[in-house]
């Protein structure tokens, strides 16, 4: 299997930007058929003092 320069550049592509998650090539008969990409974004957490109240609260009605 040789992949063309088209589909390289469509991997490429894919790849491109993605800190992330996968790139899924599917193959059949020896030909990409499919590039899926599944990119994932990872929300930092921060603590708020909101949250933290509510969180102190519940415990003081327990």
């Amino acid at each position: 299997m040789n992949p063309s320069t088209e589909q390289v550049e469509r991997i490429l592509k894919a790849l491109r930007g993605m800190q992330y998650g996968s790139v899924v090539i599917t193959v059949h008969d020896s030909q990409i058929v499919q590039i899926d990409r599944t990119e994932k974004y990872r929300i930092p957490l921060e603590k708020s003092t909101r949250a933290a109240s509510r969180s102190v609260k519940g415990q003081q009605q327990q």
